[in-house]
């Protein structure tokens, strides 16, 4: 074996470039697998570990407390298919007033529960303290991060319930309540349904069919009506990943690119490397190495740079994904569950990139374990005779010069490493095209934000805990006294407020609007603005999170109140939390709702210093400042993109680097007789430039439509956003023949530097063995 390290060794040394491009193709193959691989498992695993570790349930079940009692209930723990149960939990609702906490007013459900523990649903504690006397009340903290310790001891004064004194915040898996008491207050509270919260022994499959079959089962015997609403932990999960969920697509179509570039590339690479040491390898037998020797001698070559790279790439893949997976996930509001790269995602990188490597140089490898020592030297000086000689002399025959025919006939030697070779960058322009696709349509979704180019300003009402006035919200003296300010062109009103939909334990916020709604109206891409009676538009995700559609009717709960209304409209995007509905509506379902705030557009020509500076004049409880465009997912899916568009256009032109590299070390000789009839070196670049660029054009040809295709598929399964078809469109004359040349591109670039490599050989380095 001393013998053999030594040979590799002495290998590695001298192919530098080779080893070179080997460890630079690994690295970056293995930085591309690794952001894929931790994005997709990001997407569930974080859910799914900490549903496990906080036992979360798999259902959170209200029943009316009139007509089944909590011995009936507390039995259904036995039904088969139960796992484990808690409960019963008395449940009242409260009426929040507004600015509470900074929180919009409206109904919040309190459930009375003894301890945070228990064998399903245990609650997280973020700060404070669990309550254990009347009078104190633990708040759900919905969103990432630790509330600030100063809102304890805050005090909710809701209509017909006694005080209660915030003494904790928490948070919980199951989202099953918006704040929780002892049993005695709740009871105090006079709660008119029970809760309980269920994990299935039969829910692991995590279809909604499964889970409702088990809830079935569990309840199976109650009376008629008892059930009065529940809530799947699908659609936690899904919540939970909806952000991710708008990346996921194109996502996962990059991880798919970059794993086929990667493999190719890779084995491309390293099969090329050991082809080409066919004549070392028959020297190695000349010298005595048996065959088992020879094939660990380039095993253990392209496997030094390779581990090498992999390493590099795995540390380089494990710094670049955490920022990708927060900016992926900036919008979870569920749980508390971290996010970041599995370690065995990185174990696997390490194990499965030098596995591929030396799976590809095997092969090869054992056919020259085969071969005899004569026929290996005489196999690694250049292609077999006869390989694509029809191709070269009908080219040598036609009016190109003589260095372009020449160059486009060497493709057709090696067919086989000329394939795979044109795979790679077929797949590099496809992400270029899909890449530009994308930043496209992303540019011209910031650009339809609401308004038409005019400054706008929104107009807040100050809380009084804040230092703010107490003027009252939603006067309409305020609204005139915006409207006489110089500058004021048109004003949209917003009040907001919390509802109940039908059959869901949780609340949503619903944002009423009034005034000006032209620019909300301009963002609908399917039906109409809810300017009605009785209806409502929401974003895509809220509809899929619901299951609604356009057209669908569902009922709101409010303060005893119900409402049916009706989707008529689908906004092009918006929060899984909120919908939204005009004043007609308002006034059946929350005629009493304060105003939130209001929207300015100015006139043009406003100073919008001196206008802001106007408004605070005009009261003291108004807040304005400038809307500013956010570009938060704008920046995420071109950002990404782009990272994986500079990875795999690297590695795909490391690949024509080294099918040119290989082609010109096995053309020298060649190469030598044509410098000694006249070939000049810029003839020589000419030539080599050439061999390559005709597989970049044909790589153009391809992998432009299958970009385009690509694209489509990626803007129509964008879960948050219900891009119009203006948006889709952005195909045009000068952007398709920039990218016909991506190809080109990605060629020239990697076969330049062995280009102007072989255009330095000298007639006597390459012809002094003949």
């Amino acid at each position: 074996m001393s013998a053999v390290w030594r040979a590799s060794r002495g290998a590695v040394r001298r192919r530098g470039l080779q080893t070179f491009v080997i460890g630079l193709v690994v690295l970056c193959s293995t930085v591309t697998v690794l952001l894929a691989l931790a994005v997709l498992d990001a997407t569930s695993a974080p859910f799914d570990r900490a549903f496990a570790e906080q036992r979360g349930a798999h259902a959170v079940v209200g029943f009316d407390a009139a007509k089944v009692s909590d011995e009936r209930l507390a039995r259904t723990a036995g039904r088969p298919g139960v796992a484990a149960a808690a409960g019963p939990f008395g449940q009242a609702v409260l009426h929040v007033p507004d600015s509470w906490l900074g929180r919009p007013g409206g109904p919040l459900t309190v459930v009375g529960r003894a301890d945070p523990a228990g064998p399903v649903d245990r609650i997280r504690l973020l700060t404070g303290r669990w309550a254990t006397a009347p009078g104190e009340l633990v708040v759900e903290w919905p969103i990432q991060g630790t509330p600030d310790p100063d809102m304890l001891g805050t005090e909710l004064r809701a209509p017909g319930a006694p005080t209660l004194t915030v003494v904790g915040f928490a948070a919980g898996m199951s989202r099953s309540a918006g704040g929780w008491v002892t049993p005695e207050q709740v009871a105090a509270l006079h709660p008119a349904s029970a809760q309980m919260l269920y994990r299935f022994s039969d829910a692991g499959t995590g279809t909604q069919a499964r889970l409702s079959a088990a809830l079935d089962t569990a309840t199976a015997g109650l009376p008629a009506g008892a059930l009065t609403g529940s809530q799947s932990y699908l659609t936690l999960k899904q919540a939970f990943s909806a952000q991710a969920d708008a990346y996921l697509p194109f996502m996962t179509l990059f991880g798919v690119l970059g794993l086929l570039v990667s493999v190719l590339i890779v084995g491309n690479v390293v099969s090329g490397a050991v082809v080409s040491g066919y004549r070392h390898i028959g020297v190695l037998k000349a010298l005595g190495f048996t065959p088992r020797q020879v094939v660990a001698v380039y095993l253990t070559m392209v496997s030094v740079p390779a581990v090498a790279g992999c390493v590099l790439g795995t540390a380089l893949g494990n710094v670049l994904a955490p920022p990708i997976l927060q900016l992926a996930f900036g919008g979870i509001e569920t749980g508390t569950a971290s996010i970041g790269v599995s370690p065995w995602l990185s174990v696997g990188c390490l194990l499965a990139l030098p596995a591929l490597v030396v799976l590809a140089a095997l092969i090869p490898a054992l056919r020259a374990h085969r071969l005899p020592a004569a026929r290996a030297i005489s196999a690694g000086s250049a292609p077999r005779t006869g390989r694509g000689l029809r191709v070269q002399r009908w080219l040598g025959g036609t009016r190109l010069p003589r260095p372009v025919s020449l160059g486009l006939g060497q493709p057709f030697a090696r067919p086989g490493r000329t394939l795979l070779t044109m795979a790679a960058i077929v797949l590099g322009v496809t992400t270029v095209t899909l890449t530009t696709g994308l930043t496209s349509t992303m540019v011209a979704y910031a650009d339809a934000a609401p308004g038409d180019g005019a400054d706008r300003v929104n107009v807040d009402m100050r809380e009084p805990e804040a230092g703010g006035a107490a003027s009252k919200p939603g006067d309409r003296a305020i609204e005139a006294r915006l409207r006489a300010v110089p500058g004021t062109d048109r004003i949209t009103v917003r009040a907001l407020t919390k509802v109940r939909l039908a059959g869901a334990t949780t609340t949503r916020f619903l944002d009423f609007y009034w005034g000006d709604t032209r620019p909300l109206a301009d963002r609908i891409v399917a039906g109409r603005w809810p300017d009605g009676r009785r209806e409502i538009a929401a974003g895509p995700a809220f509809l899929k999170e619901n299951g609604l559609t356009v057209g669908d009717r569902t009922t709101l709960y409010l303060d005893g109140r119900q409402l049916p209304v009706t989707v008529v409209g689908q906004v092009i995007d918006g929060d899984a939390r909120s919908f939204e509905a005009g004043r007609r509506t308002m006034a059946e379902l929350a005629p009493d709702t304060p105003v939130f705030g209001y929207t300015v557009r100015l006139t043009p020509g406003t100073d919008t210093r001196t206008y802001l500076k106007a408004v605070e004049a005009i009261d003291p409880a108004l807040r304005p400042s400038l809307i500013t465009a956010s570009a938060g997912a704008v920046v995420a899916v071109v950002t990404f993109s782009t990272v994986f568009t500079v990875l795999l256009t690297v590695v795909a032109a490391l690949g024509v680097l080294n099918t040119v590299l290989l082609n010109t070390r096995e053309r020298r000789r060649d190469l030598g007789m044509l410098k000694s009839i006249g070939m000049t070196p810029r003839q020589t670049v000419a030539m080599t430039v050439t061999s390559v660029a005709g597989l970049g054009a044909a790589g153009g040809v391809l992998g432009i439509p299958l970009g385009i295709v690509a694209h489509r598929l990626v803007v129509d399964n964008v879960g948050v956003i219900a891009f119009p078809e203006s948006m889709k469109s952005v195909w045009h004359v000068p952007q398709m023949t920039g990218l016909a040349l991506a190809g080109v591109t990605i060629a020239v670039l990697g076969a330049l530097v062995p280009a102007r490599s072989a255009a330095r050989l000298t007639i006597a380095e390459v012809l002094h063995n003949e």
